[in-house]
């Protein structure tokens, strides 16, 4: 007569175990998460246990005022406040508002990946870089060719070329002296010699030509 209610309490009873379980390692997921989160940014992890102090940690992180906790205790203005928060503290690890939807709807992955994962710290807001993509104010994209040695007849990469490589100013007819330009042919023999600058006999030397005539009787 109790037979068939008996197995279906037992039932319900059991699958109610497992949703209890998993709610916990849930919490208990996202509470690690969080605190790794903090401690990645230099704030007390501990803070994620204690309820509304860990939003006031998390204004801190993501560079907004600390009095914005009163705000998330009003109703329908704190849903909006906590987007924000969560959008600054997304920004802080240099991700972008599609993480903080998944920050929102999946903090059970999200968080996860932002706690555990290689997302650093780059202040709050991720205002200490400036919006170069990623990168510190006065620093561009790394060199992927830095160290690497470099082919003749380029100038070296990440600075101003310093000389010339073998292929550029050194080969024959380019920037070096070649027979016939500043060598024997030009200044020596047949230039500036006889016959080019110096008095020749005929030229300027002779009566009538810059000198006095002879007497005359």
């Amino acid at each position: 007569m109790f037979g068939p209610h008996l197995a279906a309490s037992s039932g319900s009873g059991a699958a109610l175990g497992v949703i209890v379980v998993v709610y916990l390692a849930v919490i208990i997921l996202m509470i690690a998460a969080i605190w790794k989160v903090f401690t990645k940014a230099g704030q007390p992890g501990w803070a994620a246990i204690i309820p509304f102090y860990n939003i006031y940690v998390m204004c801190k992180v993501g560079g907004k005022p600390g009095w914005w906790l009163v705000l998330c205790l009003i109703p329908i203005v704190n849903i909006v406040v906590l987007i924000m928060i969560y959008n600054a503290v997304a920004k802080s690890f240099g991700r972008s508002g599609g993480f903080t939807v998944g920050l929102l709807f999946l903090p059970f992955i999200f968080w996860p990946i932002l706690g555990f994962g290689s997302a650093r710290y780059l202040g709050p807001g991720g205002q200490g870089f400036g919006g170069q993509g990623g990168y510190p104010q006065g620093y561009g994209a790394p060199n992927p060719y830095a160290g690497q040695p470099q082919q003749g007849g380029y100038p070296p990469v990440g600075g101003p070329p310093q000389g010339y490589a073998p292929g550029y100013g050194h080969a024959p007819g380019h920037g070096q002296p070649q027979p016939g330009y500043g060598q024997p042919g030009y200044g020596q023999p047949g230039y500036g010699q006889p016959g080019y600058g110096q008095p020749q006999p005929g030229y300027g030397q002779q009566p009538g030509y810059g000198q006095p005539y002879p007497p005359q009787g």
